[in-house]
């Protein structure tokens, strides 16, 4: 390469260096959260990158650069609105598609306290088979297992929850081919 041709990564990093401030500051003066204007910065410098033969030499740089930003901008805010639009609609549907939880309510807690005191390992295989409904042999697909090796995984877990339950069986809800409710934290 001729010294008059730097490679593709110098150029981004002169690039990068500098304008990485002013579109920084471009994309926090037109959101309301600093994650969003630096994911907005990462995008717009991410398709400099990937657009680098495209990108204007000086003057006309930060003005393109400010352009991509700009667009980016407008791709998250309609992401974001989709997004609310859909959490509404929702929001408003849930009651009718959920069973009410009250009445398990006090037994989950006590549910997922047990579980919060067990391995990961164990938490896993039981979230699985009693939040999920699974049975050993998709349990074992899902983590990319056996059902040899999960089989005795889940009865042992499963004694574990029961002995920290106080021998209680899970509530209702929380067995195996039962369809599972929300719990409060998947509800809110």
């Amino acid at each position: 390469m001729s010294p008059s041709n730097p490679p593709r990564e110098e150029c981004f990093r002169r690039l990068y260096a500098e304008h990485f401030d002013a579109v920084v500051g471009f994309t926090l003066r037109r959101t309301n959260r600093p994650e969003d204007a630096a994911d907005a910065a990462a995008d717009t410098f991410l398709i400099a990158w990937r657009r680098l033969a495209h990108v204007p030499d000086y003057p006309d740089t930060r003005p393109w650069l400010y352009g991509v930003a700009r667009r980016v901008l407008a791709n998250q805010r309609r992401g974001d609105a989709r997004r609310s639009t859909l959490g509404t609609r929702l929001r408003a549907e849930l009651p009718t598609a959920v069973a009410d939880i009250a009445p398990n309510a006090v037994l989950d807690v006590d549910v997922e306290a047990a579980l919060d005191r067990m391995g990961h390992r164990d938490r896993e295989v039981l979230q699985l088979h009693l939040w999920e409904g699974l049975e050993a042999r998709e349990i074992a697909e899902v983590l990319g297992s056996t059902s040899a090796l999960i089989r005795p995984r889940l009865s042992r877990a499963r004694a574990r929850l029961r002995d920290l339950l106080g021998n209680d069986p899970p509530p209702a809800g929380h067995l195996p081919n039962e369809p599972r409710t929300l719990s409060r934290k998947e509800g809110a």
